[in-house]
């Protein structure tokens, strides 16, 4: 029954070890990211090849129940996994605010180009009216005087 359970438990851990390379492969996972997961995967088909591991690491820290020192290498590392992840929400949560920052500088400028644009349209507009106003004053052939 136990050579069942180990080769469930390395057939599982191999299984997570080819799902994380193949999600960094296809891109749906970062290499940053996939450290952490390599280890893991790696941790837990050691720990299913090596069945006596467990107990050497258990009656290595004196403790009677060796899966109390798996849980506690779980907990351990969730603790790590959630430290990091934390780390990685702040540094992405500086980066959004200076990129906000940053789209509000660029949104000023180009409403200040468009405003000077817009005053630029402005004076056009007016100069073509006062000619057409013009235009309109002048006598029959455009005021131009004919020569001799």
């Amino acid at each position: 029954m136990t050579d069942l359970v180990q080769l469930v438990s390395i057939v599982i851990s191999a299984a997570l070890l080819v799902t994380i390379i193949e999600l960094v492969r296809r891109g749906r996972l970062s290499e940053e990211y996939s450290f952490i997961w390599i280890v893991c995967a790696i941790a837990l088909f050691a720990l299913s090849v090596w069945r006596n591991l467990l107990d050497l690491a258990a009656s290595a820290l004196g403790v009677h129940y060796p899966p109390a020192v798996l849980l506690l290498v779980l907990t351990f590392f969730v603790v790590i996994v959630s430290l990091y992840f934390s780390v990685v929400v702040s540094r992405h949560r500086k980066d959004i605010e200076k990129l906000v920052e940053d789209v509000a500088l660029l949104d000023e400028q180009v409403r200040a180009l468009a405003a000077r644009a817009g005053s630029f349209r402005l004076k056009a507009d007016a100069t073509r009216n006062l000619r057409a106003e013009a235009a309109e004053k002048l006598p029959p052939g455009g005021g131009a005087q004919s020569g001799p």
